[in-house]
């Protein structure tokens, strides 16, 4: 049951939020985004992701996990455009809620959702052709020892893509930017620079870094979307959740925070 009626119609907000950037994203619904979002747009997140993961050179029967999937969106983006077998794997949501999500979708063949914790997935070696975490792998990526065992499951040349939150810059010492610390949350400093996701990787040995790199004006992208769910969400938590995101992107402009694409092939 929606909290919030909202007034805006349709075609606004289509308008509003189509993006020259993501032409695929633009043909998906609205409110259905909106109502299944979790944080930042996603699957904009996921077709920036696209090109450098090389997603078009997979067989359209190749085997995804989406890890840390959410609501499912960017699963089921990944079965309608490209075809793949994707399996829809997250901690929060639960199997049943996403399966309904996918059927209605129009892909309950080819997406599979399942309970997982990133710590401990399911799955044998070499079971992937790629693996993709959009606005998740912060959650429970960063520890230098996670990279390896997760990319096990990759087949060898199989690659691994993310997109997370982060920094433009690592902070000076234990204390965030000065501009920042009243918004600061204990959880931001799981936001880190492509710098930074770029040594991680290389040291683990367990990838070769093909990508490393800053989104240009993705904290813009960031707030047009926030600005959208706080005043469209029909749930008030996601509202204030959003209205919060505004509060934050508005005192930094830019400065500081974004967004970064980390890509590795399995050695």
């Amino acid at each position: 049951m929606s909290d919030i009626t909202t007034t805006t119609s349709n075609d606004d907000l289509t308008n509003r939020l189509n993006h020259p950037g993501h032409p695929r994203s633009n043909r998906y619904d609205v409110r259905w985004t909106i109502e299944n979002q979790m944080g930042p747009h996603a699957l904009w997140l996921l077709e920036w992701l696209s090109p450098a993961l090389g997603l078009e050179e997979l067989r359209p029967d190749a085997r995804v996990l989406d890890l840390g999937c959410g609501r499912a969106m960017t699963s089921v983006f990944l079965a309608r455009e490209y075809g793949f077998q994707v399996v829809a794997a997250d901690l929060w949501v639960k199997p049943d809620e996403n399966a309904a999500r996918i059927a209605e979708a129009g892909v309950a063949d080819r997406v599979l959702p399942v309970f997982a914790e990133a710590h401990d997935l399911p799955f044998g070696q070499g079971h992937f052709d790629a693996i993709v975490s959009i606005d998740a792998y912060h959650y429970f990526g960063t520890n230098d020892l996670y990279l390896p065992t997760l990319a096990r499951l990759l087949k060898p040349g199989g690659r691994i893509g993310v997109v997370v939150p982060a920094l433009r810059e690592e902070p000076d010492g234990a204390e965030p930017p000065e501009h920042l610390k009243p918004y600061w949350e204990p959880d931001f400093w799981a936001f880190h620079s492509p710098a930074w996701w770029r040594r991680n990787w290389t040291r683990s040995g367990a990838v070769e870094v093909e990508a490393a790199d800053w989104q240009p004006d993705g904290w813009r992208d960031w707030l047009l979307w926030s600005e959208v769910c706080a005043e469209e969400s029909p749930y008030e938590w996601m509202a204030r959740m959003a209205r919060e995101s505004v509060e934050l992107l508005r005192a930094d402009e830019g400065r500081a925070l974004g967004f970064a694409r980390v890509v590795g092939r399995r050695r």
